[in-house]
């Protein structure tokens, strides 16, 4: 039975009507405090004490709401926020009342997260969008961070804290609790020119109560950082555009890399110098340039043994991808995406199967706010061949756009292109000469997050395989293929129910994404129920269902199943314990080896339904020791699994953490498949002598690709957002204990602000 690949979108625009419908109608007004920004002359000492009385002056933001334990009563110790400004520089005080001087600070290192530590965070939405929003937060040792919210801030992946900015933050400790003063550059910050209205919140965890609280009220049945739930801030004079031109960040660096598996390498030295610079063109608007990028210092990816029949994502974490990232990647679903970052300039070893980096010529990118509904985004990247690892000389280039309609919600265009601009192809498909995909998006969210959900239409155009002479051609007629996702979520106190649906037919190709299964339509149903005790250890248990079925596109056959039921408890000294039990169809499309060794594979066309138990853990983040990961144990298509995945950390508060990562899987599948062991081992040691000295080491042992990754990043942080980097990186096989290839690079950077 054939299907027409247009059947999606009609089912789409189906969907998307009854979205409209749902989003439209404002819901009950919630109760929105207000807090004041005032103008004065003179700056603050900004030396943690918010001592000097025009801070009086202004209506702080007090009375915080405890989300955690319970959510119905104010905080125990008080929180105080107040504002000030100059015209340049946004200014923030707070005052954290505390049981004792008894704080948790794991670390000296910025950009903490906030769970398991004592820290206050102020969440900035100037153009009122409640999507997306910027961070700055801070703890009592004066440590700080910033970060990005996105996509309303519904889970934690919507947390970039890898965004970095150029501002000021200092904090005191006293006996009463500690305070703090920042200095944010408004140039820093994103904001509609003359508006005197920002939408406004902040949160602040106290490990001496064990509570999280947040200004502006938020339910337990919503994330922390969620934006559907914000005050006001009413500045006393509207702020005007920074007079500055943006922002100038050079490097220089030099490098010695050896291929120790090529028989003519000898080893090779390298010198580079490039840059970033940020063209501030309104106050809501940047242009972002970058010039033989160079991404040495990036941390190195955390290893994973994948037993899946499907490629494994990774974040992103290089600084020039990630403002206003979502505008441009947060299109369709996480395993439906247009457009994946980590696509442009990261290539896979041919010896490790590692991601290694693809130098980039140049890089443009043209993001931001017009006004409080719209959004565009405009990037345009051109990178070097791989002849190696058969990788042409590619163009990319990125159109968005995205419109606010209601209270939160919103509808997004893209256009996705990649571009062979060399003579060089390869012999397969892998590399055609163009890729494109165009689409339409719509995001609902609730003015209070109750109705949260995403409708999508994209379609994906490249050139037809064709054969010639034996030999496969990526040249032919452009191939048109559909592909539409619906995810809908009802939430309330007690209960979450959920839908979403997706159908990619085969031939659908997004090059430039990552979309790693094709030819599917899946269907899946999910519930959550919650209770809340009101004394005894536990403060929230409850069940969860959720069922997954997969057919192949053409509703040709029934290929996979997989139904969980699960019960969870969240207990008042953080730790958290889930069970579930999980039964999996599977039928396979291709030959698959489930251990992924090379061993025989399991044939095509033959199925399985297996069930497992998994036990998921996570001890009290607040000590000095912690435990977490997760046993599994139960049937794996004709054979058996176990599991074990693991992390135990301890720190030597502020100045190292210690942590050790195991991962075990044992498969058992009778003669003559595989029956082997596969381990994962990654000792870790993060040392922060001071606020701006770290070293960090990793090391990591991977059983299933037979290698052992070091990475030694040392990070001198000499002035602000200024750094200079030592980064040692070594492959070696662990079954000769010969090394593959190794690199040691230095390199220097400065922010200048124009």
């Amino acid at each position: 039975m054939a299907v027409s690949p247009f059947r999606g979108a009609g089912c789409a625009f189906l969907t998307l009507a009854c979205l409209l419908l749902v989003s439209a109608p404002p819901l009950a007004a919630q109760y929105i405090k207000r807090a004041t920004v005032v103008h004065i002359e003179i700056p603050p000492e900004l030396d943690g004490i918010p001592d000097e009385p025009f801070w009086q002056r202004s209506t702080p933001a007090a009375e915080f709401w405890d989300n955690f334990p319970s959510d119905s009563t104010l905080a125990e110790y008080p929180t105080e926020i107040y504002f000030a400004s100059d015209g340049q520089y946004l200014y923030v005080a707070a005052r954290c009342a505390a049981a004792s001087d008894k704080y948790v600070i794991p670390s000296l290192r910025r950009d903490f997260r906030a769970g398991g530590n004592d820290n206050i965070t102020f969440v900035f939405d100037p153009f009122r969008t409640g999507r997306n929003a910027i961070v700055f937060g801070t703890n009592p040792l004066g440590v700080n961070r910033e970060a990005l919210i996105s996509n309303g801030g519904e889970t934690t992946g919507d947390f970039q804290e890898a965004w970095d900015n150029k501002w000021r933050g200092n904090s005191n400790i006293s006996p009463e609790g500690w305070t703090c003063e920042l200095a944010i550059p408004l140039r820093s910050l994103r904001y509609p020119t003359g508006d005197s209205i920002w939408r406004f919140n902040a949160y602040r965890y106290d490990t001496q109560s064990n509570s999280r609280s947040s200004w502006n009220r938020i339910p337990r049945n919503q994330i922390i950082m969620s934006l559907g739930y914000q005050g006001e801030l009413v500045w006393e004079r509207a702020p005007d555009k920074d007079s500055g031109i943006g922002t100038l960040i050079p490097y220089v660096s030099a490098n010695r890399i050896r291929d120790l598996e090529s028989a003519d390498d000898g080893g090779k030295n390298g010198f580079g110098v490039g840059g970033d610079a940020k063209l501030q063109l309104s106050s809501g608007l940047n242009l972002d340039l970058t010039i033989n990028p160079d991404f040495s210092q990036v941390e190195v990816d955390r290893q994973v043994i994948n037993l899946t029949r499907f490629e494994v994502g990774f974040p992103e974490r290089r600084q020039f991808f990630l403002e206003n990232a979502d505008l441009f990647g947060g299109f369709g679903f996480n395993t439906v995406n247009p457009f994946f970052s980590r696509r442009i300039g990261i290539t896979k070893d041919t010896a490790t199967g590692l991601a290694i980096a693809n130098p980039i010529y140049y890089g443009a990118r043209l993001n931001g706010q017009l006004n409080d509904r719209w959004r565009i985004g405009l990037l345009n990247m051109q990178a070097q061949a791989s002849r190696r690892n058969g990788l042409p000389s590619y163009n990319y280039t990125v159109a968005a756009a995205q419109r606010r309609v209601g209270v939160r919600s919103s509808v997004g265009l893209i256009a996705v292109n990649k571009q062979n601009f060399t003579d060089f192809t390869d012999s397969s498909f892998t590399n055609r000469d163009y890729n494109r995909v165009i689409g339409v998006d719509y995001n609902l969210a609730s003015a209070d997050n109750t109705w949260n959900g995403k409708a999508f239409v994209h379609t994906s155009i490249a050139p037809e395989v064709t054969t010639e002479a034996g030999q496969v051609l990526p040249k032919g007629d452009a191939v048109f293929r559909t592909t539409h996702g619906l995810r809908i979520q009802y939430r309330k106190r007690r209960y979450d129910l959920g839908y979403d649906h997706a159908i990619v037919p085969g031939g659908y190709r997004a090059e430039v994404g990552f979309v790693p299964r094709t030819d599917f339509i899946t269907v899946s149903p999910e519930a959550n129920y919650r209770f809340f005790p009101s004394a005894g250890r536990v403060a929230e248990h409850g069940p969860s269902v959720e069922v997954r079925l997969w057919f192949d596109a053409g509703l040709t056959r029934y290929t996979d199943q997989r139904s969980t039921l699960g019960y969870r408890f969240i207990f008042r000294n953080t730790a958290r314990l889930e069970w579930s039990a999980r039964y999996q169809y599977t039928l396979l499309t291709s030959d698959f080896d489930p251990s992924r060794t090379g061993a025989k594979a399991l044939l095509a066309g033959t199925d399985y339904g297996y069930t497992e138990t998994r036990l998921n853990f996570r001890s009290d983040s607040r000590k000095a020791f912690a435990l977490e990961g997760e046993v599994s144990g139960g049937q794996f298509f004709n054979g058996k699994r176990y599991g074990i995945e693991a992390q135990a950390s301890y720190r030597l508060q502020p100045y190292a953490a210690l942590s050790l990562d195991v991962v075990y899987n044992y498969v058992d599948l009778p003669a003559p498949y595989a029956t082997t062991g596969l381990l994962l081992l990654g000792p870790r040691v993060d040392l922060t002598f001071s606020k701006s000295l770290f070293l960090t080491g990793v090391a990591q042992y991977n059983d299933q690709i037979d290698n052992v990754n070091l990475n030694f990043r040392l990070q001198w942080r000499y002035a602000p957002v200024s750094d200079f980097f030592l980064v040692y990186t070594d492959n070696i096989n662990s079954l000769s204990g010969e090394t593959r290839n190794r690199a040691i690079v230095a390199k220097l950077t400065y922010w200048f602000n124009a």
